[in-house]
């Protein structure tokens, strides 16, 4: 991208001549006088370089950030460590500025840091194949919807009220609110009888996130099973870093996987750019939205990558295209194939077995809390509490201290004013729980 070159008024009456018109209004003659503004924008005084910068950084210093401030927050954005390396291998120009790797000739660096993402990918799902990423969790599972419907050619959808209520949202924004069917929530779970109650021959698929939206854990191998009984395909939605000690969704004979990949390896960055992760069976791999990148042997014999399906219209005939999602998050997924390959098995093992002790340890001290308690289990790493008050007043409290100390559910649920949410991740100490406890019990 080159930089802005303000043009003089003989330039500009120049390039007017050379394309026909008289002025540059003319250019917008299509727009109605009704639309257009017609008095002086409202803008503030010019300031000089030095002002400027001044500016920036006081809206900047209004930020909060998790190297300052304790973080317990959640709801699909998790505070975790991630190793000076992956920011080191994926700053690498190579792949910081790497565009769509058409030419496989000139991309092979690319392409197979994205053939090692699909495998790590589908060891930590026990799913057959992966695609190259997508965008982020939400739209990685309504293309998965999308897909599903391409495969059993049925329209509606059954979706646990349990799901992240922004996944709801998009997938309604996708096929059509009209398709969806929400299974109601008992007690943080979803509801089996209401399931058996709403599955029939109609029903493409049946979306379960696991953990759950409230840090609930469903009996996902018996929703599985109900759900295959109508032919329908289950979708699952795991927390990927929980998968290091938690039953991968290829192990409870999902058919499709997708979710968000923030937490491998991937910063906060005010909530975005993530990655979308997308897997499914083998018999599935032609109606996989993205792109897949294969292996293969050049004509000397030698190992080399290549894109070897690409399902998007402009690579192939429309009417065989499976969506219209043209790029995906390589960046991203890099960083989740590097940080992968540095925690190994035994590494997101114990990465998941620390949010689970630390998650645990936090709800036992917040029950003993005149005023608390913890409302559903089982839980992974993330809990909902019951407050005395608005948990956003606590909230607000508790940030004069320095904590973030989760998210008030009534930002999701209006009726839900005195639940909070709570996160823990590899990150928090046992003093950083302590902390956190004792600023509870003092703020009421």
């Amino acid at each position: 991208m080159q930089s802005f070159i303000p043009q003089s008024e003989n330039a500009l009456r120049e390039m007017l001549e050379s394309i026909g018109i008289k002025s540059v209004d003319d250019l917008f003659s299509d727009i109605p006088d009704s639309l257009k503004l017609r008095s002086k924008l409202r803008l503030p005084k010019a300031l000089s370089e030095l002002e400027i910068d001044r500016l920036a950084r006081e809206i900047a210093d209004e930020n909060i950030p998790t190297t300052k401030f304790m973080s317990f927050l959640g709801g699909g954005s998790y505070d975790h460590y991630i190793p000076a390396l992956v920011d080191v291998i994926s700053s690498r120009p190579e792949f910081y500025t790497a565009y769509t790797p058409y030419q496989a000739e000139v991309s092979q660096g690319t392409l197979q840091t994205l053939y090692e993402y699909q495998s790590l990918i589908c060891e930590l799902t026990r799913m057959d194949v992966s695609n190259a990423s997508m965008y982020d969790g939400a739209t990685a599972l309504a293309e998965a919807v999308i897909m599903s419907m391409s495969i059993n050619n049925r329209k509606k959808v059954l979706v646990s009220d349990c799901l992240h209520p922004h996944y709801i949202e998009v997938i309604g924004t996708y096929v059509g609110e009209e398709h969806l069917l929400k299974i109601p929530e008992t007690d943080g779970k979803t509801s089996i009888d209401a399931l058996e109650d709403m599955i029939d021959e109609d029903v493409s698929c049946v979306i379960v996130q696991y953990p759950n939206f409230f840090g609930v854990l469903d009996d996902v191998t018996l929703i599985g099973k109900k759900t295959h009984k109508y032919g329908a395909l289950f979708i699952a939605v795991p927390l990927p870093i929980s998968l290091g000690i938690l039953t991968p969704p290829g192990s409870y004979n999902a058919d499709i996987v997708a979710c968000e990949g923030q937490t491998l390896g991937i910063p906060l960055q005010f909530g975005g750019p993530y990655l979308g992760i997308l897997a499914a069976r083998r018999e599935y791999i032609r109606r996989m939205p993205g792109r897949i990148i294969g292996e293969t042997l050049d004509s000397k014999r030698d190992r080399g990558f290549v894109l070897t399906l690409q399902t998007r219209e402009q690579h192939i005939r429309r009417d065989k295209a499976t969506s219209n999602i043209c790029t995906n998050e390589s960046l991203c997924a890099i960083r989740a194939c590097v940080y992968m390959a540095l925690m190994g098995k035994e590494g997101m093992r114990k990465v998941g077995e620390l949010c689970l002790r630390g998650a645990h340890l936090l709800a036992d001290k917040i029950r003993e809390i005149k005023g608390y308690n913890i409302m559903y289990e089982p839980f992974f790493n993330e809990f909902i509490v019951s407050t005395p008050v608005d948990a956003e007043i606590i909230t607000k409290k508790l940030l004069s201290k320095g904590i973030l100390a989760g998210i008030p559910l009534k930002k999701f649920y209006k009726d839900r004013e005195n639940y909070l949410m709570v996160a823990v991740t590899e990150k928090r100490t046992d003093e950083d729980i302590e902390y956190f406890v004792r600023a509870l019990k003092e703020s009421f």
